[in-house]
């Protein structure tokens, strides 16, 4: 795999670096900058600050996007994918015996497992997931440069140009230009793959489960959680595998009172696979679930403070 070229970008600071102290000097693909420097750059730029790398705010069910969590050979070889091709940000906090290895983009954390996939996220049950760039061409350019395929080219059921690339460890990407954007990419939507007419039946447990507004994307039916669009896709061909151990090990929402929120799911029937608990160590909350499809679901409560 080739190096990628500079980028205007990435590697402009350290979560870390702003924190009082004495004046610093730091290194970047468009020379040396003091912190000053980097964030009037940033602003010039129209960059994503780490303010603006968060999930979105809950709906009235105090659900909203949180994470995809990825199943990786080399956590490090992520970190440079997502921060060099998207400007992903690292995590506040990184916790690694937890699980909690990452990056961020604004809409959702991109969470890391060290554990080698049992096969790409395209064949599994969660296709891919995907992404807004302001510029396609540039953004295809990054991944060809940096020596990561891309898959295909097509105009989206929306009337955009889409691509999908495909990243380490075989995690497949959906790119869609914005032209409106004003940072180099936000996240827009997890795919979902079913038989055709199962589609309603998936998406309509999504919107009872965790009140996401049904809608349609393009030609796609869809339902809305803040943050993130869920597309409901089908096949003649449908995959059966689910996700877990895949690539896209599993998706993750944030819930508010989540303790209170599983209580609910499970007195409305939904079978908990690992009932809530505390993970005093990272400081947040989880409970997991598997959609009717395969799609292992993660809940948390807290993550959004990483």
């Amino acid at each position: 795999m080739r190096e990628p070229g500079p980028l205007v970008f990435v590697y402009l600071c350290s979560p870390n670096t702003c924190c009082p102290g004495p004046a610093r000097v730091y290194t970047t693909p468009l020379g040396d900058f003091s912190m000053k420097g980097i964030l009037a750059l940033t602003v010039a730029l129209g960059l994503p600050g780490y303010a603006k790398a968060q999930i979105a705010s809950p709906n009235e069910a105090g659900v909203s996007m949180g994470h995809v969590h990825l199943n990786v050979r080399d956590v490090e070889a992520q970190k440079k994918f997502w921060t060099g091709q998207f400007a992903a940000v690292p995590l506040k906090k990184d916790v690694e015996k937890e699980g909690l290895q990452g990056v961020k983009i604004p809409g959702m954390l991109i969470l890391f497992r060290r554990q080698a996939p049992t096969g790409a996220s395209e064949g599994s049950m969660m296709d891919h997931f995907g992404l807004k760039v302001p510029s396609l061409a540039e953004a295809l350019k990054r991944c060809r440069d940096a020596g990561f395929q891309v898959q295909r080219e097509f105009k989206g059921t929306e009337g955009f140009l889409n691509a999908y690339i495909v990243g380490p460890d075989d995690v497949k990407i959906e790119l869609q230009q914005d032209t409106a954007l004003t940072t180099p990419a936000i996240a827009y939507h997890l795919h979902f793959t079913s038989a055709v007419g199962g589609q309603i039946a998936l998406m309509d447990w999504y919107a009872k489960t965790f009140s996401a507004v049904v809608k349609k994307r393009g030609g796609h039916d869809a339902a809305d959680l803040p943050g993130i669009n869920l597309t409901f896709g089908t096949s003649k061909t449908p995959p059966t595998i689910p996700t877990k151990g895949r690539a896209i090990d599993h998706i993750g929402f944030e819930v508010k009172n989540l303790k209170d929120f599983c209580r609910k799911l499970e007195a409305a029937g939904v079978k908990l696979d690992i009932a809530y608990r505390k993970i005093p160590r990272a400081g947040i909350a989880v409970a997991f679930l598997t959609d009717p499809t395969g799609t292992y679901i993660e809940l948390t409560e807290d993550l959004d403070k990483f």
